[in-house]
């Protein structure tokens, strides 16, 4: 009688925080830990910036301007990593994060705010495809879910206290010190993590594709056509306009998979998805601050709560698609989650009302959050779900353009709107417009997501993305 062999038990993943990983893994994760922080607490302490400064005709580009920079530091920083390994690309990127922290810091007007929040986005661009080099160069395959898991956990806590700690800040101290005191912190994760980068594989590419001058372009055409719509002239707007998309166009076509500009069925559905997601999303989110502070009368403290509100709601609507992701098609879960979000978006706009109580700018920033947790990782699936084997890093590096691009054009637009409003006395219409604007994305976007696939072919370990 002869007995099968028992398959021996599969051990355990080593922990991600064992022997040499473990500085490595705390650094990485402090990083982005700083750069959730550092991008919750801006959006929170804008108002009080522009309220010393003024300026409120270029608030928009105080976003816009740190995503497109955010462009050439993604697309250089990636190319970097396979060329030379993680340490340059990573230094760079910690340096001119800092940089723009002193600039900010130090800042006489809001133009000099605008410009160190361009470097800033050039240093806080270059980090992530570092990240995501090292994590592939030095962690296992068993370690890496764990880390990712990580990773997006890594927002929760700037999600819990980043707003409130930087609206007391601003209410009883000064904002500069907001921007000032993530210097230390950034030090101590260079420390950590330096070291241990020395350590990971450094198999450089034999030859890589550089888009970097593609990025510049892009960056560049819609920078200019920004400039336009926020410079007050109709003349300027519609040149702006003209030349800046001229400039774009092609360069967006070399970065992006083809048939996305015309929403093409499967993964050029997606990739434009993503963007008009976060163009609504921040389109709205970046002006919920200035809404609560100059239309309603709020302290900077109350709208670091309500952004709280909608980084909480992001999360549990993340968690959720990672429950749901086995019994509903992705392309449905888009669908419903860009429902809530333009839902979201449109209670938004009744906090610009007088009858309407502030406390409501909760619940309105919460339905959108958990829109864009929905919709934001079922995205992602999709386009990796889509892409052919061994292409998968250009697509999630399309994705994450995209993605920039739209968080920047939204948060552009609506500023815009804003900057005529203020010219014009009437600032609280302008924001009303620009919410409607934001929804009006969200629909177009619900309605693109029709030519997405049906179903995925397969599903990675976990939707969760941070």
């Amino acid at each position: 009688m002869t007995t099968a062999a028992k398959t021996p038990p599969r051990a355990e993943p080593a922990s991600v925080f064992h022997g040499e990983l473990r500085s490595m893994t705390i650094g990485l994760l402090l990083v982005i830990t700083l750069v959730a922080f550092e991008a919750l607490a801006v959006a929170t302490i804008l108002p009080a910036v522009e309220d010393d400064l003024g300026g409120i005709e270029i608030y928009g580009w105080a976003f816009s301007g740190f995503f497109l920079a955010s462009l050439i530091g993604i697309t250089w920083a990636g190319a970097e990593s396979d060329a030379s390994g993680a340490i340059r690309p990573f230094v760079i990127g910690l340096t001119l994060f800092a940089a723009g922290l002193v600039v900010a810091t130090l800042a006489p007007s809001m133009w000099v705010i605008v410009l160190g929040r361009c470097i800033q986005g050039l240093g806080a661009g270059a980090i992530p495809p570092v990240v995501y080099f090292v994590i592939a160069r030095a962690y296992d395959e068993d370690q890496r879910p764990r880390l990712f898991a990580l990773m997006a956990s890594a927002w929760v806590l700037p999600s819990l206290i980043g707003p409130g700690i930087a609206g007391v800040i601003a209410d009883y101290l000064h904002w500069r010190i907001v921007f000032a005191g993530l210097l230390p912190m950034l030090a101590v994760a260079a420390a950590l993590t330096l070291p241990a980068l020395r350590r990971v594989p450094n198999e450089v590419a034999r030859t890589v594709e550089r888009r970097t001058g593609s990025a510049v372009q892009l960056a560049i055409g819609a920078a200019i056509l920004l400039a336009g719509a926020t410079s007050g002239s109709p003349l300027l707007v519609v040149a702006g306009a003209v030349l800046g998309i001229a400039v774009a166009t092609p360069a967006l076509r070399r970065v992006l998979p083809p048939g996305t500009l015309s929403a093409a069925r499967g993964m050029p559905a997606g990739v434009l998805g993503m963007g008009l997601l976060n163009m609504a999303f921040f389109g709205a989110d970046s002006f919920i601050p200035l809404t609560l502070t100059d239309v309603r009368g709020q302290s900077a403290l109350f709208a670091g709560a309500v952004i709280t509100a909608a980084s909480l709601s992001w999360t549990a609507g993340t968690w959720t698609v990672d429950r749901l992701a086995t019994r509903i098609e992705r392309r449905r879960l888009v669908a419903v989650g860009l429902a809530i979000l333009t839902t979201g978006i449109l209670a938004i706009s009744l906090v610009l009302l007088d009858q309407v109580p502030v406390w409501w700018a909760f619940i309105a920033s919460g339905i959108a959050g958990l829109g864009i947790g929905m919709t934001y990782p079922s995205y992602s699936l999709t386009v990796l779900a889509a892409a052919r084997p061994g292409e998968e890093g250009a697509a999630s590096a399309s994705l994450k353009l995209n993605e920039v691009l739209g968080a920047a054009l939204g948060a552009g637009l609506v500023g815009s709107l804003v900057a005529a409003g203020d010219a014009g006395g009437w600032q609280t219409e302008a924001l009303g417009l620009g919410y409607a604007a934001m929804a009006a994305v969200g629909v177009v976007a619900l309605i693109a997501s029709r030519r997405l696939p049906a179903n995925a072919e397969s599903r990675p370990e976990s939707a969760v993305a941070g």
